[in-house]
């Protein structure tokens, strides 16, 4: 009799923890890859200029388009739902494309490019390019991108105007494949204007001048995967989770890295939702 309620026992916990790790796995490899939020932030900054308080930013990174999940129909949606918040400014962080995500299919970037040129924002849409793309070809990308009208910066800046003040978008070549050219782009702007900063990889942020407003960056995808009480066990950056996600400050200087949309080499996500990011800046008192 002992034995027999040790075995009910022993069986019960076994089909318990066989249906939580079901549960996992669809969580991880279907219902959060799957998935698209919103995730909606006001940042005050400095310096920033009174007239430009309430500016809405659309940010997002990391489509890699061709991932599980993140075909092309999927990119529509994505386009609908940024254009739905209205925001002021688009800008996309990088990674449109995929190389070798398991389970996926490559896309190249001219139909990717066709999709995006669906966004609307008063001020433009405006890119960087990633590691991703310059590992297919990122003139090719980057030539898709412009034939369909989003702006592309490879280490150059643009001047916007809002409601009659200015300010730079300072757009970075990716870090790992292009090198840092940091110094020389800052050093091409010759006013005081304010200065957003827009990185694919977020490890070039301890480099980034005070001066500098904001700097917007992806890459990392938040690591993918956040365990609960560890945090991301993988992030692919040399200061690992120090710039894994979200806000981050330091002397002064601030950082938003969004966890992106797709997936890269492993089709998992889990406790780091695929995201757009609706940033509304406010001058910092």
């Amino acid at each position: 009799m002992i034995r027999f309620f040790r075995f009910r026992v022993l069986l019960r916990i076994a089909l318990a923890t066989t249906a939580i790790a079901l549960v996992l796995v669809v969580w991880a490899f279907w219902w959060e890859p799957s998935s698209l939020g919103l995730v909606e932030r006001t940042i005050a900054v400095h310096p920033w200029h009174a007239e430009h308080a309430g500016l809405k930013i659309a940010v997002m990174s990391d489509l890699h388009v061709g991932a599980p999940h993140r075909d092309l129909s999927r990119l529509r949606e994505v386009v609908s739902m940024t254009n739905e918040q209205k925001p002021d400014l688009i800008v996309i962080l990088g990674d449109f494309v995929i190389q070798g995500v398991l389970g996926g299919t490559f896309v190249p970037p001219e139909p990717i490019a066709r999709e995006l040129s669906g966004l609307r924002a008063p001020l433009g849409v405006v890119a960087v390019l990633g590691n991703h793309d310059w590992w297919l070809d990122g003139e090719r990308v980057r030539r898709a991108l412009e034939a369909e009208g989003i702006k592309v910066l490879v280490d150059d800046n643009l001047r916007l105007n809002y409601k009659d003040r200015s300010f730079w978008l300072m757009g970075l070549d990716d870090l790992w494949t292009r090198g840092n050219h940091l110094r020389s782009t800052f050093a091409a702007i010759d006013d005081n204007e304010p200065i957003i900063a827009l990185s694919h990889n977020p490890d070039i942020f301890p480099d980034m001048p005070q001066r500098v407003t904001l700097t917007l960056a992806g890459h990392t995808h938040g690591g993918q995967v956040d365990l609960p009480l560890i945090g991301p066990p993988v992030v692919p950056s040399k200061f690992r989770q120090r710039f894994a996600y979200g806000l981050i400050e330091e002397r002064g200087r601030k950082l938003f890295v969004t966890g992106g949309i797709g997936t890269s080499i492993i089709p998992v996500r889990f406790r780091v939702k695929p995201e757009i990011a609706i940033l509304t800046l406010i001058s910092e008192e």
